[in-house]
């Protein structure tokens, strides 16, 4: 099989259970949209341009992601298996893998990806799949295995037996498929009676032609969450705040509430820096070393030098000097104090 690597990212829902005009996969997460945490995880594991199926929101999806993509549009939507077979023109033909994911997965990470291509490249089969293990996996599909501890079936809950009802392993709906066998299989999946292909009978395609599907369990199984509500949403940020928190302070940066401290995806922070609580650091905002920063900070968009002092202040697209000390309660909008509002 050719070593060759390209990436599709699924962003074409509704995601009516936002209750928002805005694309789901445009949701803020630390900082930036929900999609981009998916690009920047793909982005790790191959260096070809990974193809975007967009459909609601479909020109905000393309201005927010620009070039750093290719896109197809899935007009009508008719699920899953329909919305991946809108990239076959642009890479139907081609030898090696396809990695699929969803841009509602945001936690997933480069080096799951990794995992999963490199089981992938050792699968005979034309199907890798990634799957979690939940202590409580009601409501979702089971992935049941054969005696070999291949997948021999995903068996949604409705259909299963006590037995396969006790199963704790689901699909987590991320796969790396053999690229030359895919677009012919996807033809062969059935409508479902709600009026949709899905990408999940693909495997049953692959079973019935007696080709091994093989299935690889997410160390993590916070990396599956789906963003599919606000709470959702809410529960990622959390993770990726303590991902974001735990990055900075192996790097040298002290935080006396890791919990109070906010630091967007695009946060930069030189050592031995301290974060008091309340500290929250956002959009492209740059940090010296030495600063202290906190209680009670808000910083978005702006540059602090070395050794600088703030607290119970608002600093946004501003500068500050090295050893500069701000004095409390100051905001400061594009360089210049801004005096409160008086009634």
């Amino acid at each position: 099989m050719s070593d060759s690597l390209n990436a599709v990212i699924l962003a074409a829902g509704f995601g009516k259970r936002m209750q928002s005009d805005l694309p789901k996969v445009l949701h803020p997460l630390a900082g930036v949209p929900m999609i981009e945490h998916t690009l920047r995880a793909v982005a790790g594991v191959t260096r070809e341009l990974p193809v975007v199926v967009i459909g609601h929101g479909a020109d905000q999806v393309r201005q927010a992601v620009g070039s750093h993509a290719r896109f197809v549009l899935q007009q009508e939507q008719l699920g899953t298996a329909h919305a991946l077979q809108m990239a076959e023109p642009l890479l139907s033909g081609q030898p090696g893998l396809l990695l699929v994911t969803t841009g509602d997965m945001p936690l997933l990470t480069n080096t799951t990806f990794s995992h999963l291509v490199v089981l992938a490249r050792s699968n005979s089969g034309p199907i890798s799949m990634l799957s979690v293990v939940l202590p409580d996996p009601h409501g979702f599909g089971r992935v049941v295995r054969g005696a070999d501890g291949s997948v021999c079936a995903i068996v949604e809950e409705a259909q299963a037996t006590p037995d396969v009802l006790a199963i704790r392993e689901l699909n987590a709906s991320v796969y790396c498929f053999d690229n030359l066998w895919l677009w012919d299989a996807l033809r062969q999946i059935k409508l479902s009676p709600k009026g949709e292909y899905y990408l999940t009978d693909i495997v049953g395609v692959a079973v019935a032609q007696g080709l091994p599907v093989q299935a690889l369990i997410a160390d993590d199984p916070q990396e599956a969450l789906g963003i599919n509500t606000r709470q959702h949403l809410a529960e990622a940020a959390a993770v990726l705040r303590s991902r974001i928190n735990s990055r900075w302070m192996l790097a040298g940066v002290s935080m006396i509430d890791p919990a109070t401290t906010y630091i967007d995806a695009d946060v930069s922070i030189g050592r031995e820096t301290l974060l008091l609580p309340g500290t929250v650091l956002q959009g492209s905002t740059v940090i010296g070393t030495a600063c202290q920063i906190g209680p009670d900070v808000k910083i978005a968009n702006s540059e602090l030098g070395n050794g600088c002092q703030v607290s119970y202040s608002v600093i946004e697209d501003s500068q500050l000097p090295d050893e500069t000390i701000l004095k409390p309660f100051t905001h400061r909008f594009n360089n210049q104090d801004v005096s409160p509002a008086r009634e």
